[in-house]
């Protein structure tokens, strides 16, 4: 009997600790604060969590019909799991006070002290963030939740059909908290090792989407082929372009929203996202017509996707011309990598998610270190802009170091972590369970529309 009750039990006693622990601020900074940024931040954030049930649609109009509730539901669920992690420590990890290591005079933060804002304590009266001076540090801090959300909600679909759900929100948690928090402490905080050595990355590509492709890299080959693993029809288009749309919309925030304020900068930011979906799904259909296929709707939306991840790390550091490249290349080269993965025999990504996430993200990267300007921002040293505007290596040898590290990093420490929750809990269903569906073996429900498509 305790043992059903444990989650809950768990989950009040994080409360009671959260309530005795979070104590009455003393008063909220409000000197230096910026009205229209911060009217432009709490759009941003809410833009952002739009796109985890875009997500969701985008992954569930993919699947079998007897798995499209449990595909979208642990896209769903990630919002709630992560927003109460990312509160007791998940915060604090990726943002906190900097815990690494000093060698040759030069420090190395590796991650955030777990202390320094545990249990959200001392957030509402901070002084704002160093590098967003003009909003408050809480809505600094829930601005990058989002973030912490959909990134776990992305690896989902490579191992969709076929893992417990009960298993994926431990691993979901583990991820958060020793790949996720890290990686951002890595790139974003500015006592990082990554920030310090000049790694550009303006919205995620590094932190959410090399991480969340290398991730589901690593779950499905640790979880293996499905019985049936040929990628099915799509089953639901219009679940698939409702998602795209809200994702396409969303990702103005994620992009634009990381200029951290209502400036120039973010509407460089907000036309360069544009450009460059807009160019991906057209070149992915361009892709399609020279293998002798018919346009298809959802090979736009996932051109359109892959365009949007690979010019996230380059959106603050690229003009409008550059993002329409960056766009198009990108589309062509995750087009040309989910036609390679499906030659290997090894590796069952059901949604194609490292291709796309993983090699879209790994993209943008070496993009952004081949177009960064310091005119478009001036983060960006004069001497150390892009290969292509200076003629300097500096900065793309920089990040192919970054490159390597993360992507090491995030994938053997996924398999790691998934050999670890399979300890815990199994992480494959049963075969019996596969072929009943998810969608009833592991929540009890069933999704009508797949009745009506049978009648």
């Amino acid at each position: 009997m305790i043992k059903k009750f444990a989650p809950l039990i768990v989950l009040l006693a994080v409360c009671a600790l959260a309530l005795f622990n979070q104590g009455v601020p003393s008063s909220i900074p409000t000197e230096g604060l910026n009205s229209g940024d911060i009217a432009w931040m709490l759009t941003s954030a809410a833009f952002v969590l739009l796109m985890t049930p875009g997500l969701a649609f985008f992954y569930g109009g993919m699947v079998n019909p007897k798995n499209v509730i449990s595909t979208m539901m642990q896209s769903f669920v990630a919002m709630g799991v992560i927003s109460i992690l990312w509160v007791v420590v998940g915060f604090s990890m990726a943002f906190g006070t900097s815990k690494g290591i000093e060698i040759g005079g030069n420090y190395y933060g590796l991650f955030g002290n777990p202390m320094s804002f545990f249990m959200f304590n001392g957030v509402l009266e901070h002084e704002p963030w160093s590098l967003a001076t003009s909003i408050p540090f809480v809505l600094f801090a829930f601005f990058q939740l989002k973030f912490a959300v959909i990134t776990p909600a992305l690896f989902t679909g490579s191992f969709s059909e076929r893992i417990r759900f009960k298993s994926y929100i431990i691993f979901m948690i583990l991820f958060c908290l020793f790949i996720y928090a890290p990686i951002a402490h890595w790139t974003w905080h500015p006592d990082g090792f990554l920030f310090g050595m000049g790694v550009l990355d303006f919205a995620g590509g590094t932190v959410v989407h090399i991480s969340a492709g290398c991730a589901a890299l690593a779950g499905a080959l640790y979880l293996g082929k499905r019985k049936d693993s040929n990628h099915p029809t799509a089953i639901n288009v219009p679940y698939i372009l409702l998602g795209t749309g809200l994702l396409w919309f969303g990702w103005f925030g994620f992009n634009a929203g990381s200029a951290v304020g209502a400036s120039a900068l973010a509407a460089s930011a907000f036309a360069a996202t544009n450009v460059a979906a807009g160019a991906a799904g057209i070149a992915w259909l361009f892709v399609e017509a020279a293998r002798g296929k018919k346009p298809s709707a959802m090979g736009f939306c996932i051109g359109a996707v892959v365009g949007l991840v690979a010019i996230t790390p380059a959106a603050g550091f690229v003009t409008v011309s550059q993002a329409l490249f960056i766009g198009t290349v990108a589309s062509m080269i995750s087009a040309a990598a989910i036609v390679l993965l499906a030659k290997t025999s090894i590796v069952d990504d059901t949604l194609d998610v490292f291709p796309c996430h993983g090699v879209g993200g790994m993209t943008g990267m070496i993009m952004t270190a081949l177009f960064a300007s310091a005119a478009v921002n001036s983060v960006v040293l004069p001497e150390e802009q892009g290969w292509f505007i200076t003629g300097d290596s500096t900065l793309f040898i920089k990040h192919l170091i970054a490159l390597v590290i993360v992507v090491v990093y995030s994938l053997v420490g996924a398999y790691i972590l998934l050999f670890l929750t399979d300890k815990i809990s199994p992480l494959r269903v049963t075969a019996e369970e596969e072929d009943l569906g998810l969608d009833v073996t592991q929540h009890d429900e069933k999704f009508v529309i797949a009745d009506l498509v049978k009648k």
